[in-house]
């Protein structure tokens, strides 16, 4: 450390020459060098300060650094393994989407199918016959390198033998110099197949053995290259010549090899011996023709890909036009056509299609304009018969209201004329609801609502016929208040009718309501016990003027347009209008609506069709097991011996 600054404290004693009291100051000459040394010793502490930080500094650096940089190197650590979740959470989507794009891709493109099937089947005829071709060849290569190996063997041994048994040595330079020179003389590096040998004294023999000759072999070959197996058939033969497919050793590579082994004498000593043959230029050659089975096969698999996609496009194109036609066609756009060109089949088909579709288009315009002029036929007719219709009920009401004045006959042909022209301004007033509907100007006045009060006060409507047919109305619910947006001035028209026809053909039996609301939708059930319809009536009760018995009177003077103005009022709030019925059973109709003017069906929460007779709520048992609001009505004809009714 820099002791040579720590070493001079600072000083508190006064200067010389100065005072402490009587406030009287130094003399200038003596002030300015107390004032200088008081700087100097400022100086000084500032620079042990600095020398200070800095030895710390230098000191503190190399761990703070390391402390920085391991903080650091655990931060984008923690990153890396963040950002591989967050990749890794990716895949799983990805590939999802991949896969349902491939499978759209299959169900909507007849061109992509095929082209994928043909390229599939190709790419498995291709391997089958490659794997086939491949084996073949590799087969014959071999079996040409083995048949040449066996050969040049028998006669390599042959010429070892007789050089063997010609041989006039006694001393062991001559015996170790003739061997050498001949098992080398076996030895052909350069050749397309190079061959090497081991020659080994075949173990446990009862004769005396060579002194000066036990074992040679090439160069780096030794007898662990030889097969036990082959040497063990070699050593119990008589004459005969094995060979063994084997590994060898090659510049640290292994090599495919051929090993023929054979049996030789010398001296008295008998011996092995094994010509080593390297095929591995039959392997290359091998290679060569398996790498051209497969460019060549990759090369006509996308050569077949691509001529399937032209003969495919080809095909496909026309049908995938007309396709597109059709679907215009089918969105009301009738002056579409397929371009025709050339005179094949493809061409005969869509100036047949052309054809169709004019047709089409003629007969379509040809029904709308009929369909228009009717539907103004009917507008003008119910405008122009509502002021002499005005005129003929003033004059019935003044006739009615006069009856009691007339003869009996007189008094009942005032009643009937009444009754009618009431019937005819019913009849007249739907069949002007029915054309605001067809001409597209019915507009929705939605607003929220309580369903359930709309339902009783629709109960309440209909009690004079309730009371006329002798039946109850009875109310199942297990909301008292439903808030739906709609038209009630609609809904209550399509309730009220529900439960005009229900009374009609209820034959005095209860007719029950049910209503009930999830997430997304109220429903509403009209069930009445009456005569019922077949499944066939059921599908047509809401045409107009449709009825299930032409020769059957209407009791309550319906106009036959009830059920066909309701189906209107309920397409105009995205809601369903469903029957049900069955013969001595009754009928069930069950409306649903949307909770919000915008909103989708996907489920209603009513049933249509009654289990064991009874309606029931989606998310519950039956009603009957329910606490329910009030019945409406009481009918007041007895019980029926039939029914039991009360």
């Amino acid at each position: 450390m820099d002791t040579e600054h720590r070493s001079s404290p600072p000083s508190n004693e006064v200067p010389q020459g100065g005072t402490h009291d009587g406030g009287a100051s130094l003399p200038a000459a003596v002030d300015r060098p107390g004032r200088a040394q008081r700087a100097a010793r400022l100086r000084a502490r500032a620079r042990l300060g600095l020398a200070l930080a800095r030895r710390w500094v230098r000191r503190e650096r190399p761990q703070d650094r390391a402390r920085i940089l391991g903080r650091r190197g655990r931060i984008l650590a923690l990153r890396g393994v963040r950002a591989l979740g967050r990749a890794a959470a990716g895949v799983g989507p990805a590939l999802a989407a991949v896969r349902g794009g491939f499978m759209r891709r299959w169900r909507r493109s007849l061109q992509f199918r095929t082209v994928l099937i043909t390229l599939v089947l190709t790419f498995v005829s291709f391997l089958a016959v490659g794997a086939y071709l491949s084996n073949q060849i590799a087969n014959n290569l071999f079996q040409e390198r083995l048949a040449q190996a066996e050969n040049q063997t028998r006669q390599a041994v042959q010429q070892v033998q007789e050089t063997f048994d010609g041989a006039q040595v006694t001393d062991q330079q001559s015996v170790l110099k003739l061997v050498n020179d001949t098992l080398d003389q076996l030895e052909d590096r350069e050749s397309s197949t190079p061959r090497q040998y081991v020659f080994l004294a075949v173990p446990n023999q009862d004769q005396p053995r060579n002194r000066w000759v036990d074992s040679r072999a090439s160069y780096l070959r030794t007898e662990n290259d030889i097969p036990a197996s082959l040497r063990e058939a070699v050593q119990h033969s008589q004459q005969e010549q094995y060979w063994q497919s084997i590994p060898l050793t090659v510049d640290n590579r292994e090599h495919p090899a051929i090993a023929v082994g054979n049996k030789v004498s010398f001296g008295g000593t008998v011996y092995e011996l094994y010509l080593l043959y390297d095929i591995v230029s039959a392997q290359q050659t091998l290679d060569d023709m398996q790498n051209v089975l497969w460019f060549g096969g990759m090369f006509l698999l996308l050569l077949i890909g691509a001529i399937t996609w032209i003969v495919t496009r080809s095909v496909v194109s026309p049908v995938s036009h007309a396709a597109a036609v059709s679907e215009k066609l089918a969105a009301g756009q009738l002056e579409e056509r397929m371009a025709v060109e050339g005179e094949d089949e493809v061409a005969r088909l869509g100036a047949a299609f052309n054809h169709m579709a004019a047709n089409l288009q003629e007969q379509i315009t040809a029904l709308a304009n009929l369909s228009h002029m009717q539907q103004r036929f009917v507008s003008d007719v119910s405008h122009e018969l509502r002021t002499p219709l005005t005129t003929v009920r003033m004059a019935a009401e003044v006739l009615f209201d006069a009856r009691d004045e007339f003869s009996p006959i007189t008094k009942r042909s005032a009643e009937l004329l009444y009754n009618q022209v009431e019937r005819f301004q019913a009849l007249l007033n739907d069949l002007l609801e029915i054309s605001r509907f067809d001409a597209g100007v019915a507009v929705l006045d939605a607003e929220p609502r309580d369903m359930v009060a709309l339902v009783r006060s629709a109960i309440d409507k209909a009690a004079p016929i309730a009371a006329e047919c002798g039946s109850e109305v009875k109310l199942y619910t297990r909301t008292p208040s439903i808030i739906v947006e709609m038209d009630d001035r609609r809904i209550e028209r399509v309730l009220r009718n529900l439960l005009n026809n229900a009374l009609e053909h209820g034959e005095g039996r209860p007719v029950e309501v049910f209503v009930a609301a999830n997430a997304e939708a109220v429903g509403v059930a009209v069930r009445d016990h009456g005569i019922g319809m077949a499944a066939s009536e059921a599908a047509r009760v809401f045409d107009r003027f449709w009825r299930a018995d032409p020769a059957r009177a209407r009791t309550t003077g319906g106009s036959g347009l009830g059920l066909s103005i309701a189906t209107e009022d309920v397409k105009l709030h995205n809601g369903w209008l469903q029957a049900w019925g069955s013969k001595g059973q009754g009928s069930c109709f069950r409306l649903t609506l949307p909770l919000r003017a915008d909103g989708t069906i996907s489920e209603s929460p009513v049933a249509l069709a009654p289990a064991d007779g009874d309606v029931v709520l989606v998310e519950g048992t039956t009603t009957r097991d329910v606490v329910v609001g009030p019945q409406a009505f009481r009918r007041t004809a007895p019980p029926s011996p039939e029914t039991g009714a009360p």
